[in-house]
């Protein structure tokens, strides 16, 4: 493959798209406007301790993860399956049994699922190990043409889950992944992510989930790839058109330029955009790239030097209220994230709302929550060490929003999308989208 390619974006999908077209021949340049890549993917350090932007985890089980990363070297930390549902004065085990035997006792006296909902869930996960891979995210019914999406909460209720299964365990657990606690998100999300778990475990790597697109960015460099970070881009044309939007519908111009915002530019064969929504939408006047946000809150917290805290790796789920939505021992799972005396805790809040909460209410708020967990302990000496507000940290995914996405080849001209707004919101839909992203450019090569 010979030709001269630009990557707009240092995310996972255009870290990924770079390495593919370098790795096939092309020359690549790939701008990122920080000064770091890894876009919504970054790691920071703080007082010792390691804090992800935003809670973030690893499905290992993710194809695009086994076909683009090096799980080994990662070194990936596991939580153990499943999850402990808090109330106060109650903690009990929710687990898979088939891949936590220890956890299968615990669960099977938890008595805040029924018996005939925890059957069901093992029918729900044989159901779903089953399907195929091109089932998920069809957004339509092949049989009618018709729509066949429907909410989380919708789904659950069809295959007869009990409201308390679903307000206890269901509810915070999925608020965690989808941001979404009403539930409203496509069910196309929760039946993805459900299998996905039953196949593999969720981690963090070792150093932080930084390290994902470091790896991405070595192995781009590797292939030949020129990465310039702290450079913006204003603007991308086509050889026969104006600045952006360049949607002329002529669709047989050749070669592009994509000018920086120093006023230098570019010329190159193809482009790939795989900046934030809201960029790629600018620069290449695609329409149905999402750009509603999900927002989310992330507090890091840390307890007095010597102070343990174990949860058998679980998350603890808040099922008596929704501040915090739940509370994950990131020490306990990771060591690496926390001086050796100190233990770190990450909690999690939603809503948009919880972006203009005082930070000092957000700590409160998880000192009430362990207070009520844990009787008999103390927690007034909870410190907050670093708290993340994050305005888009997901596109919205309502039932049905999965079948209006854009292709990657939607622009007009050799310019093609990357993003998990060409997929789904995932650290699987960004890197699926790097590779569909460098197929499509490939094509004008």
């Amino acid at each position: 493959m010979n030709g001269d390619v630009t990557v707009i974006g240092g995310g996972l999908a255009g870290l990924v798209a770079a390495a593919r077209l370098a790795e096939a021949g092309a020359d690549v340049t790939l701008y990122e406007r920080r000064p770091e890549v890894g876009g919504r993917v970054r790691t920071e350090t703080v007082d010792g301790f390691t804090l992800d932007r935003g809670f973030q985890v690893l499905f290992t089980s993710y194809p695009a993860v086994a076909s683009e990363l090096d799980i080994d070297a990662l070194d990936v930390r596991r939580f153990a399956p499943g999850a402990t549902i808090c109330r106060p004065g109650s903690r009990s085990t929710l687990s898979d049994p088939l891949r936590d035997p220890r956890g299968a006792i615990p669960s099977l006296l938890n008595d805040e699922v029924s018996f005939s909902d925890k059957l069901r869930t093992l029918a729900l996960r044989y159901d779903l190990s089953n399907r195929d891979e091109d089932d998920f995210f069809a957004g339509r019914d092949d049989s009618s043409g018709g729509p066949d999406d429907a909410s989380i909460r919708e789904y659950l209720r069809d295959w007869g889950f009990a409201d308390d299964y679903v307000e206890h365990f269901v509810e915070p657990f999925y608020g965690g992944i989808t941001l979404d606690r009403s539930l409203s998100t496509s069910k196309q999300v929760f039946e993805y992510t459900f299998r996905a778990m039953g196949r593999g475990a969720i981690g963090v790597p070792a150093e932080g989930m930084s390290t994902i697109p470091e790896s991405l960015a070595a192995r781009a460099r590797e292939a030949g790839v020129a990465i310039e970070t702290g450079e913006d881009v204003d603007s991308v044309r086509t050889a026969d058109q104006g600045r952006v939007p360049f949607r002329t519908g002529s669709g047989d111009a050749e070669g592009a330029t994509v000018e920086l915002a120093d006023g230098s530019t570019r010329e190159a064969d193809a482009v790939v955009v795989a900046a934030t929504p809201p960029e790629a939408r600018r620069l290449t006047g695609v329409e149905s790239v999402p750009t509603e946000a999900v927002p989310n809150v992330t507090g890091w917290y840390a307890l007095p030097a010597g102070e343990s805290f174990e949860t058998g790796k679980r998350i603890l789920l808040n099922a008596a209220g929704e501040s915090p939505n739940a509370v994950v021992p990131m020490s306990e799972v990771a060591p690496e994230y926390g001086p050796d005396d100190r233990a770190l805790l990450a909690a999690t809040f939603l809503g948009e709302d919880s972006l203009d909460r005082p930070t000092d209410a957000l700590r409160d708020d998880v000192r009430d929550a362990l207070d009520a967990w844990y009787p008999g302990r103390d927690f007034s000496g909870l410190e907050t060490v670093d708290v993340h507000r994050i305005r888009f940290a997901q596109f919205a995914q309502p039932p049905g929003v999965h079948a209006d996405l854009p292709e990657p080849d939607d622009p007009d001209g050799p310019v093609v999308l990357a993003g998990d707004y060409t997929e789904w919101s995932s650290i699987q839909g960004a890197l699926e989208s790097g590779r569909a992203a460098a197929d499509a450019a490939g094509e004008h090569l």
